[in-house]
């Protein structure tokens, strides 16, 4: 049975009135059960103070406090009178470590939106611009690399893991010199594979597109790798997802056009002088069809394909203009579930491969469980697990890595906004990126680094304490 304890007020008032409580966690700093006697005039730092205190850590933790899905940004008292709760009634209480409050580290001006910002490559901050070019910024801010990959603006950009990778051509023998395989997609229509070496010195960088992917006949607006970076997905405004291997062929797999005699000669002698230069063109494994409108991204669940197409395990969702969410079975190559609602962006939760975060044109954020009947059979946004409200029409989200409650996103008012999925009635620290109201249009997160792109360039944040 559970004992009782009594707080007593850091102000010393005899008087103050006590609200029983229980406190619950789910972080590395566990209490005890009991239930404590909590003054009502106590607020979130004198809740941190006892929580430290009855752990007797010797480094203080600051922590944060979720009372019925709410962070606590009031006294008990004034917060039971606007939920009304008695003072008889024994409140549960989740602690969690805070957030620290998000710090600007550096800015990266470009000439053009960035649409796609990749922090995965140590050291280095990738980018993709709507003037067609892959740029490399060391975190020095030096430009060390910028290359011209398509000649329409960039949509999506995704790396793949070097050691992963499949057929990287030409490697340098340099020790100091790294070479990744950077997919993107575009507004003219392909995406392709584009090997990009990291050079020290910087000079000495260099790239090499080593193919082209053909399937699509409209924009294509999102490129994204599994786990093992050895499949990709593709997602077009035709209204079809592909399905792509990573391994760059030695031949052709999609065939030429018909020419007639005289452009075929032409067209034999330049081949024959530039086989072995020019970029290979892919076909893909397979052709996702179900959406009747225009889809906006296609993402893999977090459980790696294999190299065998038959693999038995791979899913992935997409999302579309056509306001549905779709999960996809990549064995049979079939729509499994749809979530009917008007959806934006996606993404999914590392931790819990099941569950996605799907943003939407009515300024809210919603969280699926994609084994949920309700979820993926229903048709009404009300079968979300959780609903965040966003004050504008967010663009982009990105979770933790290594902490399954956290997220941040980013909207069209320029905000970036962090979340926790446990507490959906508010975030719980927000940032405005750039002067102005300037739209965000893409992000990722990496040990406790946001890079932020959009009309304003880059911008590189710390959040968090990531430690992955």
């Amino acid at each position: 049975m559970a004992s009782t304890s009594t707080a007593n007020a850091s102000n010393g008032n005899d008087d103050t009135i006590s609200q029983p409580v229980v406190f619950m966690t789910e972080t590395q700093y566990p209490l005890p059960s009991q239930k404590f006697m909590i003054p009502t005039s106590w607020r979130r730092y004198q809740l941190s103070q006892l929580i430290n205190k009855a752990l007797s850590l010797e480094k203080p933790v600051p922590f944060d406090f979720l009372v019925r899905g709410e962070l606590l940004h009031t006294t008990l008292s004034e917060w039971c009178k606007e939920n009304g709760v008695g003072e008889e009634e024994t409140l549960e209480i989740e602690y969690i470590e805070s957030v620290m409050p998000p710090q600007k580290m550096s800015d990266f001006p470009h000439e053009d939106w960035v649409s796609a910002i990749s922090c995965q490559v140590p050291g280095y901050f990738l980018t993709a611009s709507y003037d067609g070019q892959i740029r490399a910024f060391d975190y020095s801010k030096y430009l060390c690399a910028s290359v011209t990959a398509h000649a329409a603006p960039i949509t999506s950009l995704c790396v793949l893991l070097p050691e992963e990778s499949t057929n990287v051509m030409d490697t340098t023998t340099d020790s100091t010199n790294t070479s990744y395989t950077i997919a993107t997609a575009s507004q003219d229509l392909t995406a392709q594979l584009t090997q990009l070496t990291l050079g020290t010195p910087p000079s000495l960088s260099t790239s090499k597109v080593l193919a082209t992917l053909h399937l699509h006949t409209s924009t294509v607006s999102s490129v994204s790798a599994d786990a093992s970076s050895k499949h990709l997905l593709t997602a077009s405004w035709d209204g079809l997802i592909g399905l792509w291997d990573t391994f760059v062929p030695s031949e052709d797999e999609v065939p030429e056009p018909t020419l007639n005699e005289r452009d075929r000669k032409k067209r034999r002698k330049l081949d024959s002088e530039n086989d072995k230069q020019r970029p290979r063109k892919k076909a893909p494994l397979k052709v996702l069809k179900s959406h009747t409108g225009r889809v906006s991204k296609a993402i893999f669940a977090p459980t790696p394909l294999e190299r065998t197409t038959n693999t038995k395990s791979g899913k992935a969702y997409s999302c579309g203009f056509d306001s549905t969410v779709r999960v996809w079975d990549l064995d049979h190559g079939v729509c499994e579930h749809t979530i009917v609602k008007a959806f934006l962006n996606m993404t999914v939760i590392p931790q819990t491969p099941t569950s996605i975060l799907a943003l939407s044109t009515d300024r809210t954020m919603s969280l699926y469980d994609v084994r949920s009947p309700t979820s993926t059979f229903g048709s009404l946004s009300s079968s979300a697990v959780a609903t965040f409200v966003h004050p504008a029409t967010p663009s982009c989200v990105v979770a933790s890595e290594v902490n399954a409650h956290q997220l941040v996103s980013g909207a069209y008012d320029g905000v970036v906004r962090v979340w926790d999925v446990r507490s959906t009635k508010g975030a719980i620290s927000s940032f405005k990126s750039w002067e102005g109201k300037k739209k965000i249009m893409s992000m990722d997160w990496k040990k406790g680094v946001v890079g932020v792109g959009g009309e304003g360039g880059l911008e590189v944040w710390r959040v968090g304490e990531e430690r992955a």
